[in-house]
């Protein structure tokens, strides 16, 4: 009887360990996501704050009439008041 329940303990330590492992597993790997996002929107946030730093020469979304990427056809006002 004893050896039963020996064996019952063992395979009952072995799911405990493997289901462990697995939420170990899980959250490093969601840490490692997270940290991996912050240190690309980091280094976005500061390749948009300190271009000179990251070889850029402006903010990404600059006005169109001064980063000569788009010409605007219309004033404003005739957009909006018609």
């Amino acid at each position: 009887m004893s050896n039963r329940m020996a064996g019952a303990f063992t395979r009952g330590a072995e799911a405990y360990g493997r289901i462990l492992e697995v939420f170990i597993d899980g959250h490093w790997w969601v840490v490692g996501d997270y940290l991996e996002n912050v240190g690309k929107c980091t280094k976005r946030l500061g390749a948009n704050a300190y271009p000179q730093l990251y070889g850029g020469s402006g903010l990404r979304g600059s006005s169109p009439e001064i980063s000569g990427k788009a010409v605007p056809s219309k004033d404003i006002e005739s957009r909006f008041c018609n």
